[in-house]
Formats: structure tokens, sequence, C-alpha cells
């Protein structure tokens, strides 16, 4: 299983592989730049070498590209819509500069538009973005939790946006807080299964290349986006061990992005995942 978190590219961006290596997990993610900014710094050549020769000696696998928090898929203000269409085109190159294989994004927010408007919004940025980069890395498409005016909360929205983009190199992140937020249950190992077969009927189990693994901090269908420590949230332990123990997490990178506090540290979140696989 490829396991590990989402780590700070702090010093230079090879230093992730660094920080997951000490933590023994066998993969990670990382922003490649201030994931608050518009301005995405370069990254020297000497680091890309770097990246990729620890990937290879530490044995990191299918690391992930988060997009980061300003670009707007859906929006309806043009300005911005374009700065996110040249942000998700330099971040898919990026990635392939450093062997890369999956950019996960988000998908915005309609900013009260409509669904539909939303979702053909992120159609034509993730097609503009592919045909301008045209390389091997897939866009990921992150599920979310249904907070207002936000763009892929539904299982049918994703597929919409899968069938509708020109190039076929677009997968899905799925999230289990925000999929449970969003109101598909993930509390029992019948509720997972429930879940499971339905996102398969709909989209199919194949389209999931990596996972967020997550607890939440609130309630069923809250639309709420909060994580939690594993076990400690509303999925709970019996949730999240159904769920690591199920055939969606076949084949997939799984990252957590779990909080640091007094509570834990990730080493501990990493050994509870760990013990909850059977």
């Amino acid at each position: 299983m490829l396991l590990g978190f989402h780590l700070s590219i702090s010093g230079s961006i090879d230093m992730a592989i660094n920080r997951a290596n000490s933590i023994k997990c066998n993969t990670f993610q990382i922003f490649t730049s201030n994931p608050r900014g518009w301005q995405l710094t370069e990254i020297k050549e000497e680091h890309i070498d770097l990246f990729k020769k620890k990937c290879n000696e530490y044995n990191i696998k299918t690391p992930l590209v988060h997009m980061p928090y300003l670009p707007n898929l859906s929006s309806p203000k043009n300005e911005g819509y374009q700065k996110s269409i040249e942000i998700l085109t330099s971040e898919l190159i990026r990635c392939n500069l450093l062997n890369i294989p999956y950019l996960v994004t988000h998908l915005g927010s309609h900013l009260g538009e409509g669904i539909t408007f939303g979702l053909k919004r992120v159609i034509n940025a993730c097609s503009i973005a592919l045909s301008k980069a045209d390389n091997n890395t897939m866009i990921l498409l992150e599920n979310t939790a249904g907070t207002k005016n936000s763009t892929g909360s539904t299982f049918e929205n994703l597929q919409f946006i899968l069938d509708n983009v020109k190039s076929k190199k677009i997968g899905i992140c799925f999230d289990t807080a925000h999929a449970f937020a969003a109101g598909y249950d993930l509390r029992s190992k019948e509720n997972v299964q429930k879940t499971v077969n339905l996102f398969d009927n709909i989209i199919g189990i194949n389209k999931i290349k990596a996972i967020h693994l997550n607890d939440s901090k609130y309630m069923f269908n809250s639309h709420s986006d909060r994580h939690e420590h594993i076990g400690l949230g509303y999925i709970g332990e019996n949730g999240i061990r159904s769920f690591l123990n199920n055939k969606i997490t076949n084949n997939c990178t799984i990252i957590l992005e779990t909080p640091i506090d007094s509570r834990r540290d990730n080493v501990q979140n990493l050994n509870k995942v760990m013990d909850l696989i059977s």
C-alpha cells in the first residue's frame, strides 16, 4: 500500500522526500510553491534532479501535487478564471518535470451562477490545460464537501466532468471527509460498501487514482470541510477500518491530510492507519 502525508517543501522541493522517508512513508503530496499566492516559484534544475534521484533512492512511488488554494476553476469572473487555467497548465508542466503522475485539484465555486455553469467551467479549464501541457500527468478531480456554491460534491457531478473533458488524462482523488460531509455515509462496513457500489455504478472505482484519507470533524451530511485525526472524528475507527480494507483502496496512492496538534502527530496517525489495516 502506498501511504503518506501532505508534506512541506521548505528549503527546496526535494526536501519533501527526506521528510517522507524520516516517517517511513513511501509516497507523499506537496504544493510546488506557495499555496496562497498566484506566483509559482521557479523550480531550479538542480532541485528537479535531486527530487528524481531521491524518489528513486528512497523508493518513493506516485507522489501527488496539489493545486494551490487561489485558483477557481468554476469562477464566473473571467480574469481570475483565466489565471486559474494558467496555473493549472503550469502545474501540469511542473509535475511532468518532476515525474509526478497526478495533479489534484479542487473544483472551486460557481459563486451563485449555478452548478451547471460551474461544471462547464471546470470542463473547459481542464480541457484547455491538458491540451496546452500535452504531457503524461493526469488531473485528479477532488470531490468536495458540498459547501455553498461548490462544484463537484456529488458523484454525478464528477462523472459529468469526466465524460465531457476532451482529454482522458483525468481521474478522481476521493476524499473521505469530503464525501462524508457531502452525504455519503462511511461509518460502517455496510455503509462503506453501499457508497463504494454507488461510486462504481456512476463513475467506476477504476477512475480513483488517489485517496485523501481523513476523518471528519463535523457530523454526517454537514457540508463542512474540516479534517480530524484518524478514528477521532465522526467517521470513526470502524468506518476508516472498513474503508481501508475495501477494494476502493486497491492500487491507489493514499494521502493523509490530518492535523498536527497536542493529541497526535503524523507518525501517530500513520500508526493508527497501520493498526486498522487487516
